[in-house]
């Protein structure tokens, strides 16, 4: 049963995946008795893959909330690495009674140190970065291991919402914000997993994030050895 202003707390930064963040936002912002707060580090503005958020709170002025929720980004893993951001995630996280993600904002989680021995979901491509945090990398699309759930990449953020939203308001809640938004999903293509994707495809998608891949993997590393020295 929904709780009276069940706080919802977005952690953003500059650079997320607007997705990770809008589909579960607009999800939850239709719960009965839902109170949605977005913070960043600094306030303000966030901007994100050509859209820009406007009037985010301070993470540091949150005193509390029920539900933690990291959204992912290209950048996450820079995030990973910005010791105030992720104070920021401990300090909130340890008052919750949820802590989420959504993508690659489970690396967030990890850097936290909030995946110690728990599984959790991941983009597909950067699922196999969890276990430098004590993660246990798991392939569904959501993923729940205590009171941490997690999505995995971008658009499993919908599922993960209406996972939530039956846990916390029950599934009669959930699945009639599944219809008002009418989601359906019937997608024209069967390339949304390596598994589905066409071989070119899927080689052309290893190519492009080849680019960037050993950036991701030294940044990680520096994340989780920050972790181990605070453990």
């Amino acid at each position: 049963m929904t709780q009276q202003n069940f706080r919802i707390l977005f952690a953003v930064y500059p650079g997320m995946t607007q997705l990770d963040f809008t589909g579960p936002q607009q999800f939850f912002a239709r719960m009965p008795g839902a109170e949605i707060v977005v913070a960043s580090s600094t306030g303000g503005e966030v901007p994100s893959e050509g859209l820009v958020f406007a009037g985010a709170g301070r993470l540091a002025d949150v005193v509390a909330c029920d539900l933690l929720c990291v959204p992912g980004g290209t950048n996450a893993l820079e995030v990973a690495l910005d010791e105030n951001f992720i104070g920021e995630i401990r300090r909130l996280a340890a008052g919750a009674r949820y802590v989420t993600s959504v993508c690659t904002g489970s690396l967030i989680l990890g850097a936290a140190g909030l995946l110690q021995g728990k599984r959790a979901a991941c983009h597909w491509a950067w699922r196999d970065l969890l276990p430098l945090f004590g993660a246990i990398p798991d392939e569904n699309r959501v993923v729940r291991d205590g009171n941490v759930i997690t999505g995995g990449g971008v658009t499993a953020g919908i599922d993960f919402a209406l996972t939530v939203l039956a846990e916390i308001a029950g599934e009669n809640v959930a699945q009639t914000i599944q219809l008002g938004l009418e989601y359906a999903p019937a997608p024209p293509f069967e390339s949304g997993t390596p598994e589905t994707a066409p071989p070119e495809i899927l080689a052309a998608v290893h190519q492009r994030m080849a680019l960037f891949s050993a950036t991701r993997q030294a940044q990680a590393r520096a994340a989780a050895a920050r972790l181990a020295d605070k453990l």
